[in-house]
């Protein structure tokens, strides 16, 4: 090392658009916490519109930034902020049995953000539907089925069975995610960059 900067090395400098654009995905994900959350089956986990969000920021801003706004939403949950549906807070919620669906968000988007830098600018619909459902499906019950064996007393199978009743609605999600995020990258090109 010379102290000269390779200019071939990848230049990953967060912008002042960068942070605006972090933080409207963050706010976004607390917005669709509002309509509040609705708990069904033997879980004790609540369904949310929230994992919409989850999927639609990396989906539309890769995995730098859509990572990052969900980093930023979760961090202010853990420091107290109300945020998450129905009210809960992050640390509310990683002492009850959602606490594997909330941690899977962060590498959910991760998986979302690297998978969705390989299909843009064209962005095609059946690739991104299959890379939002792997992350935001796929990973996330990974993770919640790991968090439910951890916080209740359900065995493997009932853990992996306790995904089913949100199944449907976040294909549902998905799919919307999809097609928000095919919009977007077609008016806004440039937003993922490789």
């Amino acid at each position: 090392m010379n102290g000269v900067e390779d200019s071939r090395a990848p230049k990953t400098r967060t912008t002042s658009r960068d942070m605006a654009q972090i933080a409207v995905f963050a706010a976004l994900i607390a917005a669709l916490g509002l309509p509040g959350a609705i708990t069904v089956g033997f879980s004790g986990v609540p369904i949310t519109v929230q994992t919409l969000g989850v999927i639609l920021a990396p989906a539309v801003l890769g995995a730098r930034k859509g990572t990052a706004a969900v980093a930023v939403f979760i961090a202010l949950t853990i420091i107290g902020l109300p945020l998450l549906s129905g009210g809960r807070t992050g640390l509310a919620a990683l002492a009850g049995p959602s606490a594997g669906y909330l941690v899977g968000w962060i590498p959910a988007a991760l998986v979302i953000g690297l998978l969705t830098a390989r299909i843009v600018p064209k962005y095609p619909l059946v690739p991104a539907l299959l890379i939002n459902a792997v992350g935001g499906i796929a990973v996330i019950y990974l993770f919640g089925t790991l968090g439910l064996l951890l916080r209740t007393d359900l065995g493997v199978l009932a853990a992996i069975q306790a995904n089913g009743v949100f199944l449907p609605g976040d294909l549902l999600k998905v799919v919307v995610a999809t097609i928000v995020a095919k919009g977007v990258h077609r008016a806004y090109p440039g937003l993922i960059r490789g």
